[in-house]
């Protein structure tokens, strides 16, 4: 069997799933050529076999001694510690001048304090983490690609403002942030620190929802936008995971409970956590139904969802990206925080997730 290291298992999966020497090939031959290869190719130890190589800690101040997981749980998803750069000092331009957006891009719009922002996707992928402060408060946007979860947290903790940039390294596929002041790692699903001096903390999250440019330019024309000027040169507008949310694909990386099979592993779906309590509603049923109520820990929720956001994780140009619509979740008319992932990767952190259908 043909054993790859990660970051050229990594720049593979790339090459073949953009389609950088596809030639004719159709999207589901790719995809399907993508499957046989990968089906040879040995990523190394998996979850729960043998520890990290050394690699995975070389070049850290983490405190290891302390941590909630076995550290034989993350992996490298191929770029090092800030191989892929969060942004600390954004610019941003007026709603008016975002000219370099198509009308169905997606956006992780975020309003706190009457101050409201966007967050362009075509940005994000490239860089999945963003320092910012928005009306007055710290928080980070994040964006894991390969769980499709945006997230926006409160950087505050415990009297003092962290920072975050990106490990390198993933936990059932999912992005690990770590933040500058202690190095501490921190899962970007769910907010919590897993190793180092912080672990046991819980960052709070900041409501975030994905949406088209078009309905956010048109609902808030006077906010602001972050700009392409992030002082990196990428192909912003462009996806390098195209056709990675194939609905029955399975992610590139190993997750917890990949056999669980109440949904395709790709089926993007609202996810909800209250107390001990989570609920998923699949987007497929949503586009059938547009609005669902539901419970839960004693509260009654809305979900509503409508069409005319684009998928960021489908054709190479964002803004081609087939219609998989926006949503938004309700409490007394308020948005709520909630998530839009990948159904594998509510089974992996939340396998007692209820599905409301």
């Amino acid at each position: 069997m043909l054993r790859l290291p990660t970051l050229a298992l990594f720049s593979f999966v790339v090459f073949v799933v953009a389609g950088c020497g596809g030639g004719e090939q159709s999207e589901a031959e790719r995809l399907k050529q993508l499957d046989e290869e990968l089906s040879t190719i040995d990523v190394g130890p998996g979850l729960g076999e043998a520890g990290p190589p050394p690699a995975l800690t070389a070049g850290w101040e983490t405190d290891f001694e302390k941590s909630a997981v076995p550290l034989r749980e993350f992996q490298s998803g191929g770029p090092g510690k800030d191989g892929i750069p969060a942004i600390d000092e954004p610019k941003f331009v007026s709603a008016g001048d975002a000219d370099f957006l198509g009308p169905r891009e997606p956006v992780v719009a975020i309003e706190v304090a009457g101050e409201t922002r966007a967050y362009p996707i075509q940005i994000l992928i490239w860089h999945e983490i963003v320092n910012d402060t928005i009306g007055g408060v710290p928080v980070a946007v994040t964006f894991c690609p390969l769980c499709n979860t945006a997230i926006a947290f409160d950087r505050r903790l415990d009297g003092r403002t962290l920072d975050f940039g990106t490990t390198g390294n993933l936990r059932n596929s999912d992005l690990v942030m770590y933040d500058r002041q202690t190095e501490s790692w921190w899962q970007q699903f769910g907010g919590d620190a897993l190793v180092g001096e912080l672990t046991g903390a819980k960052l709070d999250r900041v409501p975030a929802r994905i949406v088209a440019w078009e309905q956010f330019a048109r609902e808030h024309p006077k906010a602001k936008v972050l700009s392409r000027d992030t002082g990196f040169s990428r192909s912003y507008g462009q996806n390098p995971y195209a056709g990675y949310d194939d609905v029955d694909s399975s992610p590139f990386f190993p997750t917890k409970n990949s056999d669980d099979e109440r949904l395709p592993p790709k089926e993007r779906v609202v996810f909800v956590e209250r107390g001990k309590d989570a609920v998923a509603v699949p987007f497929s049923v949503l586009r059938e139904r547009k609005e669902i109520a539901f419970q839960i820990d004693g509260i009654e929720l809305i979900v509503r969802w409508q069409p005319g956001a684009a998928s960021s994780l489908d054709e190479v140009e964002i803004a081609k990206g087939r219609d998989v619509g926006s949503a938004e979740v309700l409490e007394d008319g308020e948005l709520v925080p909630f998530e839009e992932p990948f159904w594998f990767a509510v089974a992996a952190f939340r396998p007692d997730t209820r599905i409301v259908r």
